[in-house]
């Protein structure tokens, strides 16, 4: 095997140092970290299989076949894995995206020789047996059709659609359901064969397990996979910038508040500084009482109930969202005050007093969430998923370096009053 490793210091001292990048002999990357002080281990497995590996006419497979995972296989009975993993006091779950599905197992260090090989057994094996199939398919549906009935989620998907108008970020993660009824169990062996490949595939160990331990272990479990299958490749290029206002307004039923939700597409993973660069620009606009839009929009002329701005960061590239929920039916006001808010990041740096305040909030928020093996893990096969582990010890450091002028620079890149996507929603 190959062992390489990085060490990064941080505002944690020793909790997020010494972090292992190991890549095995069989492609499979091993990201590790001793936390000795903890009592568990956390184990999660992220593989490179999402709406982005997916055909049209395999929208939705990635999550349906995240369902099928926990359907055992030839040695595993459905209902086993969860029975071994929680009668040793264990936790286990999993999720898909855009770029990635990882499925994840809590334990206590001295279970994880005796529950790992059970996680994966289903992930690398599993059967997908025909005759929970439809059964299964049935759950996925409800899971979209419950989706249909949160308004939140409507007006954002309704915003993504506008946004991308060709790459698969335009789909929604749990599909459609006229391609999931088209779905077969051959398609998705297939599928899986393909994408669930070492060289596609992370495992993230945090906590308490040593190195050459937590690699015997991964090498023992993760060996036997399957031959892949021809499966057909996803192409897609780059989305074109927007240079123009995408705008549409939706009635919905049962919306109790008109709400708005503006959005730009902006830098990847490629760009790591200008994409915490945008992550301080959403707070010092919609992060807290004092932010620019809360403080004039809520709190002064109180036209709005809330405001809130999100920096969502993704491979392929990233989306800057603001979502205003209104006092009244003047959408168009709001998105006026948004506008006017946006040329003035771009016409003048924030204030001092702004900078440091974004800078401690950010800085403070990144400690908080990276205080359990849990959230490490997840942060780490996160952006090992993007780009490399390692990336995320960066975040505070690059927070601390960058200044008003930066600040500046990026959003007159990315950020324009002129060029993006907005959906009004209105009560039916």
């Amino acid at each position: 095997m190959i062992l390489i490793k990085s060490q990064t210091n941080s505002p944690q001292g020793s909790l997020i140092s010494n972090l292992n990048s190991i890549s095995l002999d069989n492609g499979l990357t091993l990201i590790h970290q001793h936390i000795s002080s903890s009592p568990v281990v956390v184990a999660d497995v992220w593989v490179g299989a999402g709406v982005t590996t997916e055909s049209e006419s395999l929208s939705g497979i990635s999550h349906f076949l995240e369902h099928m995972i926990f359907k055992g296989t030839k040695k595993i009975l459905p209902g086993d894995f969860d029975y071994i993993v929680e009668n040793t006091g264990g936790f286990a779950n999993a999720a898909t995206s855009y770029d990635y599905t990882h499925f994840f197992l809590t334990t206590a260090s001295s279970y994880l020789p005796k529950t790992l090989p059970y996680l994966s057994e289903i992930v690398l094996q599993a059967e997908i047996p025909e005759e929970q199939f439809d059964i299964e398919r049935d759950v996925v549906l409800e899971e979209l059709r419950s989706t249909n009935d949160d308004h939140n989620w409507t007006i954002f998907q309704s915003l993504v659609y506008s946004i991308y108008q060709h790459h698969p970020y335009r789909r929604s993660v749990l599909g459609e359901e006229s391609s999931l009824m088209t779905h077969t169990p051959a398609q998705m062996r297939s599928y899986h064969c393909n994408h669930y490949q070492p060289n596609n595939m992370n495992v993230i160990l945090v906590g308490d397990i040593g190195e050459q331990e937590a690699v015997s272990l991964v090498e023992k479990c993760f060996h036997n996979f399957k031959n892949p299958s021809q499966c057909p490749l996803v192409y897609f290029d780059s989305e074109a910038p927007i240079v123009e206002i995408r705008r549409q307004k939706l009635f919905l039923p049962r919306l109790e508040t008109p709400r708005m939700i503006m959005g730009w597409m902006v830098s990847g993973i490629e760009n790591l500084e200008s994409a915490i660069a945008l992550d301080m620009i959403s707070v010092i606009l919609a992060g807290g009482r004092s932010s620019r839009l809360t403080r004039k929009l809520r709190e002064e002329e109180q036209v709005v109930m809330d405001i809130g701005c999100d920096f969502s960061l993704q491979k392929y590239s990233s989306l800057f969202t603001i979502t205003a929920y209104s006092c009244t039916n003047n959408l168009e006001q709001i998105e006026e005050q948004i506008r006017s808010q946006i040329d003035r990041l771009r016409q003048q740096p924030v204030s001092d007093n702004e900078l440091k305040t974004c800078k401690k909030s950010l800085c403070h928020d990144y400690i908080f969430s990276t205080e359990t093996p849990e959230q490490l893990a997840t942060l780490y096969g996160y952006y090992q998923i993007l780009d490399k582990a390692d990336l995320a010890l960066q975040y505070p450091h690059i927070v601390k370096s960058l200044s008003a002028e930066k600040l500046q620079q990026y959003a007159c890149q990315y950020l324009s009053s002129k060029y993006y996507a907005v959906c009004y929603a209105y009560p039916e």
